[in-house]
């Protein structure tokens, strides 16, 4: 997923467990690291990739809505597919998903590295994603289930540490492979990771499963896949061949009348992927709905910032892949303490003031032009948008696990976690509606004020489509060339703007959320 922070939740889906092979002290580090690299797999793509969007951009010759379906394929079937993975690894055994997906993760991987085209590239994104819906739930149920109450506090505090650190130096060492070698070694480093993972797993990780009878919701999960499918195609393609094609029409229609049908069956299925009953609580609905608000802000926008850094302000890879880590410092070194603001003063003041910092954050990625310096003009935004997501997501955590009762903790979480990386994939969807809507409105207006020749004009009309990579004539004068550059340039940074605006409107939406459905009762609050 565009993802450059975990997902909410991730550490309450460990809490909600239930030691059922408690670990020998021998074990615990092994365990320990095939988790920590495991996820860290997951969360390095989740966070590279943007990184490496401008380069194989270039590379294979990709608009922008391509690009947007080499994020949204793995999003996609991360987010259909995450709880049912979960689901497999309670019943057949959570070493043997966890192993197969990351097997199924890196040989995805390898895929990727190695492909020629790119519709290639985003069906091994899609089997990727596949692999990440067994990988990632898996990681965390092995924690829960092989520490015992006294010691999983621990092995969350190192798995959240290591996890983080990941995170960090994730796009980092992704935008350093990108210039010294290519974008195909962002995904070759999962190899060796994935062999080291396997190997401590099948030497050193104890199984465990849940004995019981239930079946897997794999009705659920198809709708849900369908749905999203057909909803995302729709609002993507629109972009290329517009919202009166039969294809996108037919696409939305049917996507929108898919998910009906899944919420329908989840009322009443015998054991549902997404028990609707849980939505009874108004914390459990309002921290869902402040999830999907802040995650589709966080993830829609974030998608277009490494573009605007390396294509539109001439940023390197690696330099791009540094941009956000006062964010996720931020995010480290803040998240526990606002935990700890629940107790005091319960989840609505943090989970309100930290949307609404938010929106300042986004609203601040507006200020900057063409030639925007970092210091002066994105790093307050980064600041800004770091306390504001560091302040909502611990009490975001901790308001979802104590929305249910006791034996629903794990799915509340996943489903929280679900909603997190849905919203994100939507969001990125429709954000590429109004981007390249702006885009082509502001190069309009730019082109009619210059004389420009049929030609070029004809030129750029089928360039548009990728937005600040769009390719110039080669028998332009260098005058012409610099000036239809600068052009192009400034309509992206007007698309950003806007993109950027709606982003910190649904950030204070999602404030609005918690002032109207979050209990603001801080006893309420306290670890049960």
């Amino acid at each position: 997923m565009a993802n450059f922070v975990q997902s909410p939740c991730d550490e309450a889906v460990i809490h909600a467990g239930v030691a059922t092979v408690p670990c020998a002290k021998s074990s615990v580090p092994w365990i320990l690291a095939a988790t920590i690299l495991g996820s860290s797999m997951a969360f390095i793509d989740g966070t590279v990739v943007n990184v490496a969007l401008p380069a194989l951009q270039r590379s294979l010759h990709a608009s922008v809505v391509d690009l947007q379906w080499v994020v949204e394929a793995y999003a996609l079937l991360l987010a259909s597919f995450l709880l049912v993975g979960g689901s497999l690894g309670d019943h057949y055994g959570r070493r043997r998903i966890f192993t197969i997906g990351v097997v199924l993760f890196s040989a995805a991987s390898l895929w990727c590295g190695f492909a020629t085209s790119i519709g290639q590239l985003i069906l091994a994104r899609a089997v990727q994603g596949a692999g990440g819906a067994l990988l990632v739930p898996g990681s965390l149920a092995i924690i829960s289930a092989s520490f015992t109450d006294q010691d999983r506090g621990h092995a969350i505090g190192v798995w959240s540490g290591f996890t983080a650190i990941t995170a960090a130096i994730g796009p980092v060492l992704g935008g350093w492979l990108i210039e010294r070698i290519s974008w195909r070694a962002v995904f070759f480093i999962n190899l060796p990771l994935g062999l080291i993972v396997l190997l401590i797993s099948f030497s050193c990780v104890p199984e465990s499963r849940d004995e019981n009878d239930e079946r897997l919701d794999w009705l659920g999960a198809a709708l849900a896949t369908i749905g999203l499918t057909l909803l995302v195609y729709g609002l993507i393609e629109s972009s290329r061949l517009g919202f009166g094609h039969p294809a996108v029409l037919a696409a939305l229609i049917t996507g929108g009348f898919t998910l009906v049908l899944f919420f329908y069956w989840e009322a009443r299925a015998r054991n549902p992927m997404l028990p609707l009953t849980l939505f009874r609580s108004h914390d459990f609905t309002g921290a869902n709905l402040l999830t999907f608000f802040l995650y589709s802000a966080l993830g829609g926008t974030l998608f277009f910032l490494p573009l605007n850094l390396i294509q539109v302000q001439g940023y390197t890879a690696t330099a791009a892949g540094a941009a956000l880590l006062p964010f996720i410092l931020i995010m480290f070194l803040l998240s526990r303490w606002s935990g700890g603001l629940v107790t005091t003063y319960g989840a609505k003041l943090p989970l309100v003031v930290g949307p609404i910092i938010s929106a300042a954050g986004f609203a601040l990625f507006a200020v900057p032009g063409v030639g925007g310096d970092y210091w002066s003009k994105f790093f307050p935004a980064i600041v800004v948008l770091g306390l504001g997501m560091a302040l909502s997501v611990a009490p975001l955590t901790t308001t979802v696990m104590n929305a249910v009762p006791a034996n629903r903790v794990g799915i509340a979480s996943g489903i929280n976690n679900a909603v997190s990386r849905t919203a994100a994939l939507l969001a990125i969807a429709t954000l590429g509606i109004v981007m390249l809507h702006v885009f082509n409105r502001s190069i309009d207006s730019r082109l009619s004020r210059l004389e420009v020749s049929a030609e070029v004009q004809h030129s750029l009309a089928d360039q548009r489509i990728n937005l600040a990579a769009a390719a110039l004539p080669q028998d332009l004068e260098p005058s012409m060339r610099q000036v239809l550059k600068q052009a192009i340039d400034e309509s992206f940074v007007n698309g950003f703007r806007r993109v950027m605006l709606v982003g910190a409107a649904l950030a204070l939406a999602s404030g609005i959320t918690s002032l109207l459905l979050i209990n603001s009762d801080a006893k309420s609050f306290q670890h049960r």
